[in-house]
């Protein structure tokens, strides 16, 4: 399972589950994603406070956030191309599910149901839901084009650079995790990725902060260039976006 965390939750530790057995997913899933388990346990105090009325007013404003950002944002219309030409069409209800998720992580990707993870209760706007939305797809993309392995932490560490590459990291959210530096302007969008990748697999499997940054930097390079399907890096305040989707057509990615 891949992981995108939010940005505004504080550091905290994630309690672990049972392993799953699959194959290419038996690597660390961890307790992030309740909603990948059994349905929560109807009680009389979930009742009284109302939870599963508040439950559903979330799913609800997250699946019209979803469809809107399906049908107007140019980042993500790209990404469906993408998946599209290379033989991954999503379906919105089969392959996109809307959740809720642990107060640490905005949403997810799972692979072997091949789903993308809008977690419901903390990707409340329309702004995070875009953000969500077209960081899970680059880990599908790579699923889909690279056969990614999510055991392999080579592999886990090349999906979550790109996704923080192309989809993230600009000089606010340097600043905002503290490695930016007004001397070392020329490297902050690579220290704000490297900074993202280490927190996502730490937040995903059960490995320490040394051995995330090991793998990150091994295969850092290789990955940071690797601008597939986007093309560009998406700044923040820009009109990246759009461009990018207008030069779709270039790579073969059509809709």
């Amino acid at each position: 399972m891949t992981g995108n965390k939010d940005e505004t939750a504080k550091e905290q530790p994630s309690p672990k589950a049972n392993e799953k057995t699959d194959a290419n997913n038996d690597a660390d899933y961890s307790d992030l994603y309740p909603g990948r388990r059994d349905s929560p346990t109807q009680n009389w105090f979930r009742k009284i406070v109302f939870a599963e009325q508040q439950e559903q007013l979330q799913k609800t404003r997250c699946e019209v956030n979803v469809v809107d950002c399906i049908q107007n944002s140019p980042l993500v219309k790209l990404m469906m191309a993408a998946l599209k030409s290379s033989g991954c069409e999503v379906d919105i209800g089969r392959h996109i599910s809307c959740e809720v998720c642990d107060k640490v992580v905005t949403g997810g990707y799972d692979p072997q149901l091949n789903q993308i993870i809008v977690c419901q209760n903390t990707a409340r706007t329309k702004n995070r839901v875009q953000s969500t939305l077209s960081h899970e797809m680059i880990h599908m993309f790579d699923y889909c084009q690279n056969k990614l392995d999510l055991n392999n932490i080579d592999h886990l560490a090349c999906t979550e650079i790109r996704a923080a590459s192309l989809c993230h990291c600009s000089y606010f959210m340097a600043l905002s995790r503290n490695v930016a530096s007004p001397i070392r302007i020329a490297r902050t969008h690579r220290d704000c990725v490297i900074d993202k990748a280490v927190r996502s697999i730490v937040a995903v499997k059960d490995v320490t902060k040394d051995e995330a940054l090991t793998a990150v930097l091994r295969v850092f390079e290789r990955c940071y260039n690797d601008l597939e399907p986007v093309g560009r890096r998406i700044r923040r305040n820009s009109h990246d976006m759009e461009k990018a989707y207008l030069e779709g057509p270039l790579y073969g990615y059509t809709e």
